[in-house]
């Protein structure tokens, strides 16, 4: 169904087609929290992964009820919020990563590269049932003793993105001011602009995207390497966060997607963080820059590629890496904010 919107055009996300043409059903709450500074205001190297450590010790303190040491240990592991958000173990049942220990993490870190007191955040599926706990933790972490990397913020509010009827754009409203009361409103699904025939997408925080088990360089990253992460990555979080998974034809779709040719002006960008569980410092470089694509089909692909603004693609999304913006002849009015289009 589609959607008189202006100059632009919108279809519901859950707009039903051929096997390839099958689109997500992933509800996404989109969130902004404004902080103020109660001391000291700098910004921050790789601000994303302060924000997630701070968020994890914050989390734990907040609902932890046995203080056992090891959660995997814990009589409540498969139940704790804790290791919901932040291992994420595949239910004992599950039919997918069966080999695998933990599953996608329900939620992405997105801080403002430019104003160090604005972080957004989105929250996949049920874990928007979880918001209440999940700025509580965060308002702990930040007005901690340390902080956010040594900046002592109290929150001032909080938005959520609400989509405007018959548009792509989205109205942000308050839903928590200051020492107020959260009331959260209801997620609704994405509307997603028609299809470009152009398309730029700018990835603007290193992007770790792997084939055949090796990080793909600048050099090499083609567009089914986006593609089949982003594919792979919201069938995961479809499967283990919400009621709807992902059906469609993935093989049809993974092998469109090596035919798609596109121009690039991509390079490689290093930098490191500390893992306070590998006690160790590691590298998390990843592809910046810019990938252009026009006169090729892109409807099949369209929707995993709107979506995958706030997700993410590669490894380590859910501390900001591997986010990109697209832009292109039906979503370049729609820009809006430091995320890109609205």
């Amino acid at each position: 169904m589609r959607y008189a919107a202006g100059v632009t055009d919108v279809i519901w996300v859950s707009k039903p087609g051929s096997a390839m043409e099958l689109q997500p059903e992933l509800l996404i709450g989109r969130y902004r929290a404004t902080f103020a500074a109660e001391r000291g205001v700098r910004s921050l190297e790789f601000a994303g992964n302060v924000w997630r450590g701070a968020l994890g010790h914050a989390l734990q303190q907040g609902v932890c009820v046995t203080g056992l040491a090891e959660c995997r240990h814990c009589p409540l592991y498969r139940s704790c919020l804790f290791p919901y958000f932040w291992d994420t173990p595949p239910p004992q049942n599950t039919q997918k990563m069966r080999k695998y220990e933990t599953a996608p993490h329900p939620f992405v870190l997105d801080p403002d590269p430019t104003d160090a007191l604005r972080l957004e955040f989105a929250l996949c599926g049920r874990a928007n049932q979880h918001l209440p706990i999940f700025i509580h933790a965060l308002q702990k972490a930040a007005a901690g003793p340390r902080g956010i990397g040594g900046n002592v913020l109290a929150l001032r509010q909080l938005e959520q993105a609400v989509p405007e009827a018959g548009s792509a754009a989205v109205d942000w409203r308050v839903i928590q001011s200051s020492g107020g009361r959260l009331t959260a409103l209801p997620v609704l699904p994405a509307m997603i602009p028609a299809v470009p025939t152009a398309l730029a997408i700018d990835v603007v925080t290193p992007m770790r995207v792997k084939h055949e088990g090796r990080l793909v360089g600048a050099e090499a990253f083609a567009f089914s390497d986006l593609f089949s992460n982003l594919l792979r990555r919201i069938s995961m979080l479809s499967y283990f966060h919400s009621d709807t998974p992902l059906e469609t034809d993935f093989r049809g779709l993974t092998e469109a997607a090596r035919s798609v040719r596109m121009q690039k002006q991509l390079r490689w960008q290093e930098q490191s963080r500390y893992s306070n569980r590998q006690q160790a410092g590691m590298k998390m470089g990843g592809v910046i820059g810019t990938m252009t694509i026009s006169g090729q089909p892109l409807a099949a692909f369209w929707p995993y590629l709107w979506l995958g603004q706030w997700l993410h693609a590669g490894s380590a999304a859910t501390m900001g890496m591997g986010r990109y913006r697209l832009t292109g002849d039906a979503a370049t009015s729609l820009s809006n904010g430091h995320g890109g289009v609205a």
